[in-house]
């Protein structure tokens, strides 16, 4: 185990809860009808409130970008302003940015797919296509803030935002970058909410105004969370928890490479992220039962983070840590449908 973990000293928020520096406070969170497309009766998710970026971040320009774009740029640019730093006194080069999602920017590429549809190739806009990349919201935000250092974006399957954490741990206790800044989130659009549709996927909550977090199904989320991670031991910052390692696996039983991972420590908080698969979240809790004792205190997957399917880790985090838990060992565990499994183990102050 590293004697120095990475420590998470910076959080930056755009989701359901609001435009938020720092923890989410503890408050309910009700679905919301939608509106942007017509549906066949009434429609339910976890949706982000319109706002005006430029409100948040002075100056910024976000006319022709993807909202999950224009929504990592307020949330990065948030979580810095909470970790006290000043880009200006830092080695701009040895900033990375790592960049997690499920659909990428989905709402250009509807766009694109469809004006070429409708007018041909030679119609489609020019200037739309590069905004369709999934990774172009890493670069704008490498660009707004000016940081050099490793760029990487990352959507994998069920645990993209888990993949991130622990890529962008690597990175710096590998040396490769003084500083990370970790993003993860994704929009719903008309074609994501009707694919979860036709695929059984959602819950009856979706159709009605009934308690959000059900076995049968999922509601989806919208949103970007954004962390700022260093090395513990380089300034006197605030942190909100160490990141001693991460695992994850695409199938096999992931007891036992959690028990290494853990090595002879017992976590006494257990994150129940469950974002691996939108209906299977009880597997979490079988791994769980047999990993750790009985007096763990477990709290339980969230709705709104669960909606964010593979990129919900970030959230499911901000939201545990919200709650102030206790100082100690702390285990953030999602598993999928099909036995792949994502593991963090983190020490909170």
């Amino acid at each position: 185990m590293n004697p120095n973990p990475p420590a998470i000293t910076g959080i930056g928020s755009v989701t359901p809860f609001g435009t938020l520096a720092g923890l989410i406070p503890p408050s309910s969170l009700e679905t919301a009808l939608i509106t942007a497309w017509p549906t066949k009766g009434p429609r339910r998710a976890f949706l982000v409130n319109p706002f005006n970026p430029a409100s948040v971040v002075p100056g910024l320009k976000t006319r022709r970008l993807d909202r999950i774009s224009a929504w990592g740029l307020v949330a990065s640019s948030l979580a810095l302003r909470d970790a006290g730093i000043d880009l200006q006194q830092v080695d701009r080069s040895r900033v990375a940015v790592v960049f997690a999602t499920g659909f990428g920017c989905i709402e250009l590429t509807t766009s694109f797919f469809q004006s070429a549809f409708n007018n041909g190739w030679s119609g489609t806009d020019p200037i739309t296509f590069p905004e369709t990349l999934a990774n172009l919201p890493a670069g704008h935000v490498a660009l707004l803030h000016n940081v050099r250092g490793p760029n990487i974006t990352v959507s994998t399957k069920h645990f993209a935002a888990e993949s991130a954490l622990v890529q962008a741990t690597s990175l710096l206790r590998n040396g490769q970058a003084d500083l990370a800044i970790v993003i993860a989130g994704d929009t719903i659009t008309q074609v994501a909410y009707e694919w979860y549709e036709t695929g059984n996927l959602l819950s009856p909550a979706c159709y009605a105004s009934e308690p959000p977090f059900e076995s049968l199904g999922f509601i989806p989320s919208e949103g970007v969370v954004a962390m700022v991670l260093e090395p513990s031991s380089d300034r006197t910052a605030h942190s909100y928890a160490n990141l001693h390692s991460g695992r994850w696996a695409a199938g096999g039983d992931p007891c036992e490479s959690i028990r290494q991972m853990l090595g002879n420590t017992t976590p006494t908080l257990i994150i129940a992220a469950g974002n691996g698969a939108p209906c299977a979240t009880g597997s979490s809790n079988e791994a769980i039962a047999k990993l750790i004792a009985p007096n763990a205190v477990m709290l339980p997957a969230q709705p709104v983070a669960l909606g964010l399917t593979d990129a919900g880790a970030l959230l499911h985090m901000v939201l545990a840590l919200s709650k102030r838990p206790a100082s100690g060992q702390a285990l953030m565990l999602a598993t999928s449908g099909d036995s792949g499994f994502a593991a963090l183990q983190l020490e909170l102050p």
